[in-house]
């Protein structure tokens, strides 16, 4: 997975939109970011539920792994976009959107 093709996933979502914090591209809906792309260091961070990012860690640890810290402990997930297929990670930014989305739109997806 490309940095790229990992950016065109994330703006095939629903009202997404490419903003940048940190330095680093992000992907924000409803103004709230679901993801951010760290393209020189091979990842992305999705901002998934706890119990979400548990799951996904446990089924994938070469893919997933939790943020050190505070964000970690709240969700924020690394996917090493070297190892992540476009489905799993379309599948991952898809639940990290959907906890960010405005109301108006939690039914779109």
């Amino acid at each position: 997975m490309t940095p790229a093709a990992a950016r065109k996933i994330a703006l095939s979502l629903p009202e997404a939109v490419k903003g940048a914090h940190g330095g680093h591209p992000d992907f924000r809906v409803g103004g709230k970011v679901f993801a951010t792309l760290w393209p020189t260091q091979g990842r992305a961070v999705v901002m998934l539920a706890p119990e979400e990012q548990e799951m996904l860690v446990a089924a994938e640890p070469g893919v997933f792994t939790p943020v050190n810290g505070f964000w970690g402990q709240r969700g924020a997930t690394n996917v090493a976009l070297a190892t992540v297929d476009a489905a799993t990670l379309r599948s991952a930014m898809t639940m990290a959107w959907r906890r960010r989305a405005p109301k108006k739109l939690q039914g779109v997806l």
